[in-house]
């Protein structure tokens, strides 16, 4: 091989590894974005929402998440409410609310979604009221009125939901204890059960995602950009900074440790966990199960978009 050719791989050899670093950092930079939430600044709209430049933005500085907090007050909710501190792990602090409704006994325990926080999922909450439930709706960690300010998207945050159903059994003494999770809080549901062996009476689980890495490559596809070898290298560095392998956070996994009835409420039009995802969670089950399909809806609760069908789903299955 002449000198000449051996200088162009040389250079063409030095441009692949620089392109391979950058893309590291830029992992690196993004994976951080989505784990650790700012003091301030306003929130990166989602990707389905942003133009062409707003995308090229995000891509080089990644997304902008500001702490999550609850802006609703307790108090307006009434007097049958109250505010509870539930003690986790390694000194973290969740925050709660909790109502025994007029029929105390059955308990619901609601967890919301990636960087949300209690009151998103208040709206379930009072049609559990409304079919005699007493409900507990609890703040991840990071979020709202608890400690911290990180998410690990559903992994650590199986220890939180451990805590509140233990914290459930120990003060609030109910008959029965049905788990309720949207998205990430479904797949801190099933990590619970997995990991930390906790036995609920039933769970049912909204929008659910079947892997991390594949939650990561959706959001890929809805920026219209290649997965690979990008969703491998956020997942990597987020697993890394988080102290975590995110190749092994997946709910299709800690399905099989399910021993009661589930119920699965998910969008057919859902871009970020589809349907298929949670279709293989749900295959995974192999207790009693249910699910229901919501026409045309994409990544949400069901509540807000179909009251009634999701009412009579979720009554039909508390019976």
């Amino acid at each position: 091989m002449s000198r000449k050719w051996k200088r162009r791989l040389l250079v063409l050899l030095g441009l692949v590894l620089v392109g391979f670093a950058l893309l590291n950092l830029l992992a690196y930079r993004h994976a951080h974005a989505m784990m650790y939430f700012t003091a301030d600044g306003s929130r990166t709209r989602q990707a389905e929402d942003l133009g062409l430049a707003d995308k090229i933005g995000v891509l080089f500085s990644g997304i902008k998440l500001p702490r999550p907090e609850t802006a609703l007050a307790l108090a307006s909710l009434g007097p049958a409410w109250q505010s509870v501190t539930i003690n986790c792990t390694n000194g973290i602090r969740l925050g709660a609310w909790y109502c025994a409704g007029s029929r105390p006994g059955q308990l619901v325990i609601l967890f919301h979604g990636y960087a949300g926080e209690k009151s998103g999922v208040l709206g379930e909450a009072n049609a559990f009221l409304e079919m005699d439930q007493a409900v507990l709706l609890v703040d991840f960690r990071g979020s709202g009125e608890s400690s911290e300010s990180y998410t690990t998207i559903g992994f650590r945050e199986g220890e939180d939901v451990a805590s509140a159903f233990r914290y459930a059994q120990e003060h609030l003494s109910p008959s029965r204890v049905i788990l309720y999770g949207q998205s990430m809080g479904a797949a801190a549901a099933l990590r619970a059960i997995h990991s930390d062996g906790i036995k609920p009476d039933a769970i049912i689980l909204e929008a659910v995602f079947d892997r991390l890495l594949t939650t990561a490559q959706n959001r890929f596809a809805i920026m219209g950009l290649p997965s690979f070898p990008a969703a491998q290298l956020l997942i990597f560095w987020g697993g890394w900074q988080a102290g975590f392998n995110g190749f092994s956070h997946n709910p299709i996994d800690y399905a099989a440790s399910v021993q009661c009835p589930v119920l699965f409420l998910h969008g057919t039009d859902d871009p970020r966990a589809k349907l298929q995802d949670a279709r293989r969670v749900f295959a995974a089950v192999t207790t009693t199960k249910t699910f229901k399909e919501f026409q045309g809806m994409g990544h949400r609760g069901g509540l807000g978009a179909f009251p009634d069908e999701w009412k009579e789903a979720v009554s039909n299955f508390l019976k």
